[in-house]
């Protein structure tokens, strides 16, 4: 028979840690804080191979899944000493779902299962606390109305907030027992006039609703968008977990609360958190009341007026600064815990591996090295390289003039300016469009992801540092200010005001994430400065990675980024991008219009000068560092003029009336243009193209050395080659043009050429290429247009929907298809090593920034990857990673 469900509680646990897989993370950690002996109120879990057999089902349940769950609640019936369904004394659960990656908000939840017209007296008898009881039952309608009977949430709320309105009263807190006797009435009225039946009183009609609620809910649509923004496979699944309720909301002893054991948002070693008195968890992270916090440290950097959890509950607070220590040592990482305190008595609810901003995680994995914890390998191991992206862009100008409106809380650092948007749907509409905006809500929900992803940053009215815009923003590398009270959102009328101002949707405002201040306009920002835990991890990754990082990039400025994030060298100078220049592109027509040899290279005379001091530039800044130069690729008819007045200024200088130049712009024109006359067949048909290019190459190189004394190497690469004969032309032309420098010169000079493989051809014909290429560099980009028979352009129209109907697992021009094109590769390389076994490899496509891409680059093995500017720290850090994971494979 096979084992469907596993118990935890009393200290111990069928389950443990390492178990993610199949108890989701979540159930693996429950069973693992039983097993250390923390206070874990018993449950246990249905794995997440129910949850793909459900699917692959029909919505049905293995046949003896029923009989291992009924053993599990008369497991849980003997620990608490109640049971489920008892009138007199019910055991009351909780049902949660819990897959193995952390999805915060994004599924379904039900407390205070068991509760009906009956158990809800006995509970109240049990407790000794009618109000109590009936608030935990109102509770439990509203949240299993919502979640499993989808009835919408606003019903209940309206509900609500129409007796508190009646009554006179502004908090839920002031509702007596007899009130909320009336609104579960009204509740389970607008049950029955929503869904045509009763408000279910069976517990255990309950129960397996709920179960199938939250594997329902693994296919809703927030939950399917969060997986896709994150990578996470829908087959993976969920587990369920079924645990006995606590509560926080039994008075002014009981608490409920999150907390992290160090600075989600800084990474400093202090604990920190909010709470609340007499509530249930989801009042904490849903940001229906503002939240206390934890420490007396927290209350005062926060300017908060309400007692901290240190100075009400200094005892309960010790023992769970006791356990936030337990916790991170065993898991040797932060996390993210949540705690019920029950008439003074703790009980840890969950722990995870917390979210984190990437500042925070570069000084958590650093701090936790100097401590012993882990290692260095580690560190680099366990940080997300995409993360850094949140470092490596601009901050707010501290001399800018600012215009501070209101303040929140800082709930994720980073700045951001934008127009203002209300809606989620508004905020992606906009992005899509180009649009920078700021997604201004009262709070946010997991129904607003979308927009969420899409906005540069987001502004809230309610919640603390643990709702779920300030979790959803730092994962999402979002700024985010939560919990500006000054501000009044009017969703209907789209206005947003603070005192006497009025703001609309499309003005302008800057947020200041770190801060927690909120600015009117847009303000100046600065350039982000790299150094401390940033700098140590860098050298720890410099130390473990085998693969070179080198730099896509076409310009000295480009290039001055790039060295200062580390790069090794430029895998990647695109020479077309220096045409587009005002001062160049009228020669470059001329070039391109001229009827003969002749006029091709009076025009090329006018671009020879210009093209030599480029490469001056960057290889000034490069300062010897190895520089790989692509000869001209684009078809031709890119750089031609379309408006009247570049035509007429072609014309002018080129001697042409306008009516030759059209004309001849047009015979340019082709049908598949990617496929066709560029590349090396632009060299072998207009020769006289490539030989200024390679002239200036090594006339900047001579210069460079007779200037500085440093000695280039540029690696001239001859792009779109498939044929061998190809190759061995424009080798012999690169050549002869370099021994021409050499003689004028009087300067010996060191080149390489070679190629970049980008046709499948060129890869199945590696072996004859690379006798006489040096290098191969992988250009992914149009290898996997030509191996797919995709336009990259195009693509996008279509592609969407391929990864929603699982056909493709993610986009192939954003990570690297390594069954089709990653074989590709491997032949190549294989066949170029054949005939060349020092043969330098590299890719320069843009995959070379993305750590999946890079990981697969790892196992051919590639010599270098190449990226642009800003992905460079990404990449030095996923070539660690991918160079510890296949040593320690």
């Amino acid at each position: 028979m096979s084992k469907w469900v596993y118990s935890f509680g009393g200290g111990t646990a069928d389950g443990r840690s390492e178990m993610r897989e199949l108890l989701g993370g979540k159930g693996a950690n429950l069973a693992e804080m039983s097993s250390l002996g923390l206070p874990v109120p018993p449950g246990f879990t249905i794995t997440t191979e129910v949850c793909t057999y459900f699917y692959k089902h029909d919505s049905r349940y293995p046949d003896d899944l029923e009989q291992q769950v009924d053993d599990a609640l008369a497991t849980i019936e003997r620990h608490v000493g109640a049971r489920f369904g008892d009138a007199k004394n019910p055991l009351l659960i909780s049902v949660r779902s819990g897959g193995r990656a952390s999805m915060p908000g994004m599924m379904d939840t039900v407390l205070n299962l068991g509760l009906n017209d009956e158990t809800v007296e006995g509970l109240a008898k049990a407790a000794g606390d009618r109000r109590f009881a009936y608030d935990s039952y109102r509770r439990f309608i509203q949240m299993f109305g919502d979640v499993v009977l989808g009835v919408d949430h606003h019903n209940f709320e309206e509900i609500l907030e129409l007796a508190k309105e009646d009554r006179g009263y502004m908090l839920d807190t002031e509702l007596t027992a007899e009130d909320w006797s009336k609104v579960i009435e009204a509740y389970k009225a607008k049950v029955k006039s929503e869904t045509g039946e009763p408000f279910p009183q069976a517990p255990r009609d309950q129960v397996w609703a709920a179960i199938g609620a939250v594997f329902g809910s693994w296919m809703n649509q927030r939950a399917i968008t969060y997986r896709r923004l994150h990578n996470i496979p829908a087959e993976w699944g969920t587990a369920v977990n079924l645990q006995a309720m606590v509560f926080g909301n039994m008075g002014d002893d009981c608490a409920t609360g999150v907390a992290f054991t160090r600075d989600p948002s800084t990474g400093s070693d202090t604990f920190y958190g909010e709470y609340l008195v007499n509530a249930q968890g989801e009042d904490v992270v849903a940001g229906i009341r503002t939240p206390q916090n934890l420490t007396l440290r927290g209350k005062e950097m926060n300017n908060s007026k309400l007692p901290a959890m240190e100075e009400v509950m200094p005892e309960v607070f010790q023992q769970l600064d006791d356990v936030r220590r337990v916790l991170e040592k065993h898991y040797k990482d932060m996390q993210d815990i949540e705690f019920t305190v029950q008439r003074g008595t703790l009980y840890m609810l969950q722990t995870r591996t917390g979210k984190r901003t990437a500042p925070a995680a570069l000084k958590i994995a650093v701090d936790m090295v100097h401590e012993g914890l882990i290692t260095e390998a580690e560190a680099v191991q366990r940080l997300d390289p995409n993360s850094l992206d949140q470092l490596l862009h601009p901050t707010l100008d501290p001399k800018a003039e600012r215009k501070v409106i209101a303040r929140g809380l800082p709930a994720s650092p980073g700045a951001a300016s934008g127009k203002i948007v209300f809606t989620a749907d508004a905020a992606e509409a906009q992005a899509a469009e180009g649009v920078r905006v700021i997604l201004c809500r009262t709070e946010t929900s997991p129904e607003d992801i979308h927009g969420m992803h899409a906005a540069a940053g987001i502004l809230t009215t309610r919640g603390g540092m643990t709702s779920h815009a300030a979790v959803v923003a730092r994962g999402m590398g979002r700024a985010c200010v939560a919990g500006a009270g000054e501000l009044r959102i009017d969703h209907k009328s789209g206005v947003m005001r603070v005192r006497d101002l009025e703001l609309h949707e499309g003005d302008l405002i800057t947020l200041d994430g770190s801060t927690g201040e909120v600015m009117q306009g847009a303000v100046p920002t600065v350039q982000p400065e790299l150094s401390g835990d940033f700098g140590q991890v860098m050298e720890w990754a410099d130390k473990f990675r085998t693969m070179g990082v080198r730099v896509n990039c076409d310009t000295p400025q480009e290039a001055k980024v790039a060295v200062k994030f580390g790069c090794e060298g430029i895998g990647l100078c695109r020479t077309e991008h220096m045409f587009f220049d005002s001062g160049r592109i009228v020669a470059m027509r001329e070039m391109i219009l001229a009827d003969s040899s002749e006029q091709r290279r009076r025009a090329l005379d006018k671009l020879l000068p210009y093209q030599r001091e480029d490469f001056i530039a960057l290889f000034k800044e490069m300062a010897g560092r190895p520089v790989t130069i692509r000869l001209l690729d684009p078809p031709l008819h890119e750089f031609l003029p379309h408006e009247d007045a570049a035509v007429a200024e072609v014309a002018k200088a080129s001697g042409l009336t306008e009516e030759q130049v059209r004309a001849r712009s047009l015979k340019l024109v082709e049908t598949n243009p990617m496929l066709g006359h560029r590349g090396c067949r632009l060299g072998i048909t207009y020769p006289e193209i490539y030989e200024m290019q390679a002239r200036a190459i090594f006339e900047a190189v001579a210069a460079v050395a007779k200037e500085t004394g440093d000695t280039v190497v540029p690696e001239v690469m001859i792009p779109l080659i498939s044929v061998k004969k190809e190759f061995e032309v424009l080798r012999e032309l690169v050549d002869k043009v370099a021994e021409s420098v050499r003689k004028s010169e009087g300067i010996a000079i060191d080149y390489m050429v070679g190629t970049m493989i980008e046709l499948p051809r060129a890869c199945l014909r590696a072996a004859e290429i690379a006798e006489g290429a040096e290098f191969f560099s992988f250009g992914t980009n149009d290898l996997t247009q030509t191996a797919f028979g995709l336009s990259r352009d195009d693509a996008g129209n279509f592609l969407g929907a391929y990864e929603q109907r699982g056909l493709i697992d993610q986009d192939p021009f954003i990570s690297l298809d390594v069954e089709g094109v990653g074989e590709l590769m491997l032949i190549g390389a294989e066949r170029g090593r054949s005939t060349r076994p020092d043969i330098k490899l590299g890719i320069c496509g843009e995959h070379g920034g993305d750590p999946a891409s890079i990981a697969f680059c790892q196992t051919l093995p590639l010599d270098y990857v190449s990226c642009s500017p800003y992905r460079v720290p990404i990449a030095r850090l996923a070539a660690a990673q991918a160079a510890l994971a296949r040593k320690n494979a």
